[in-house]
């Protein structure tokens, strides 16, 4: 068959898609696809649906994650249109649409301060927030998405309350603007994450598409679900519910199947606790399988990175001790029932892991105090320990990390802009 059609000069494949051949019979040069027709066909029309909705490239432009976190955020997308039909129904029914006795102007004034309390929220969240939604991007987009759901129930419930409306419908507008800063925030983080070609900008409008033709979706069913809760709030808050739980567990299943090879404070955290108890490092998978994607809101002992000089020494004798057993571009010191950690202009990447590495050993240490036979020791004894056991395990821990597959020529730590320069005794 293959003596019948020429001899094959060469054989062409846009990215993993289907091949072409080029033949050379009588002096003429024919191109041919490689295949059967029938699998032509069916590849033509997967061929175009992927052009249309995934990055150019896929599968190898994008994360290895990337096609099920694409499945469950496209359910989860598609439950929560649902769900803002109907608040978006209880919404105007409490300004008043179809209400003879509701004014323009009142309507036109809740809406405003609807939108104007929900712009304060925006700017407040992201100004306290905002350097949170890197590090934490999993907690703070499964979170973005619980609180749009409370934000729709409230507005859903809001008619019914006329005397509150205006306080209800402001305050879930707030948590909606909250919504939008974090969820927005944190898909672009995540966004970084699956683009391996530097082709953010692509993976993000093909998402747009995504979402669009989801957001379709839920306009063709929700025109035939507006007729069936009109005037139906027990129907209205039962659909709800159902969408709801839908939504949530789309979402956390979504954020479960991000595998992110980069370092933050928890995935350090569990890949470093397995260390120590039995020399094993984590692969990525099953380092982000254990990572916690709730917001913690209580800590024993919490570690704050990249803090002025005198949260960690208030003397100079405390500078002194903080020096012993230390040739690091760190300092650590325990303050206020926190690690604190203080970096100097010249710390490399590798140094702020140790860092890291340290100040999260100190604070597992300080958060389980040792029994009552055990000695008790000070805070600074405790970090001279850990100055001495980082020497010890540091360097064969971070040849295991970067084995294991983890990216260590960057991090998600959490750390502050100061940086200081300090004098030790020799100087």
């Amino acid at each position: 068959m293959e003596s019948a059609r020429g001899v094959v000069l060469a054989t062409e494949r846009y990215g993993s898609a289907e091949s072409w051949k080029y033949f050379a019979k009588d002096a003429v040069m024919e191109r041919r696809r490689d295949g059967s027709e029938g699998a032509s066909r069916g590849n033509s029309i997967v061929g175009v649906f992927k052009s249309v909705f995934l990055p150019q490239g896929y599968p190898e432009s994008v994360s290895g994650d990337y096609l099920q976190y694409q499945f469950w955020d496209t359910v989860q997308a598609f439950s929560s249109s649902l769900s803002g039909t109907l608040a978006t129904q209880a919404s105007l029914k409490g300004v008043g649409v179809g209400n003879q006795a509701a004014t323009v102007a009142a309507a036109t004034v809740t809406w405003l301060l609807r939108d104007g309390t929900g712009m304060l929220g925006r700017i407040l969240f992201a100004w306290q927030k905002g350097t949170k939604l890197d590090s934490e991007a999993k907690k703070w987009r499964l979170f973005a998405d619980v609180l749009n759901d409370i934000a729709m129930f409230m507005e859903i419930l809001a008619p019914y309350f006329p005397a509150c409306f205006t306080l209800i419908v402001c305050t879930a507008g707030i948590f909606k603007s909250v919504v939008g800063v974090a969820g927005g925030a944190t898909r672009a983080a995540l966004t970084v994450h699956q683009a391996r070609r530097d082709n953010m900008a692509d993976i993000s409008a093909k998402d747009g598409s995504q979402e669009t033709l989801v957001n379709l979706a839920g306009l063709l069913i929700s025109l035939m679900l507006i007729p069936l809760v009109t005037d139906n709030p027990i129907l209205t808050v039962g659909l709800f519910f159902l969408f709801t739980t839908l939504h949530l567990f789309a979402n956390y299943k979504a954020v479960r199947s991000v595998v992110m090879e980069t370092l933050n404070e928890a995935r350090l955290s569990i890949v470093l606790q397995q260390y120590l108890r039995d020399g094993q490092v984590l692969s990525p998978p099953e380092a982000n399988q254990r990572e916690p994607v709730f917001l913690e809101f209580k800590k024993t002992v919490p570690i704050k990175l990249g803090v002025r000089l005198q949260e960690v020494v208030q003397s100079p004798e405390d500078l002194n001790l903080a020096l012993k057993e230390n040739n690091m571009p760190y300092l650590l010191g325990v303050r206020n029932g926190c690690v604190c950690v203080c970096l100097g202009p010249e710390a490399s990447v590798q140094d702020e892991i140790r860092a890291m590495s340290q100040a999260v050993w100190l604070s597992s240490k300080l958060s389980h105090p040792p029994s009552r036979d055990s000695p008790a020791q000070s805070n600074w004894e405790m970090v001279h320990e850990s100055h001495k056991m980082m020497d010890k395990i540091f360097n064969p821990f971070l040849k295991g990390v970067e084995g294991a597959g983890w990216d260590i020529k960057r991090t998600l730590l959490d750390w502050d802009e100061w940086r200081v320069e300090w004098k030790t005794k020799n100087n």
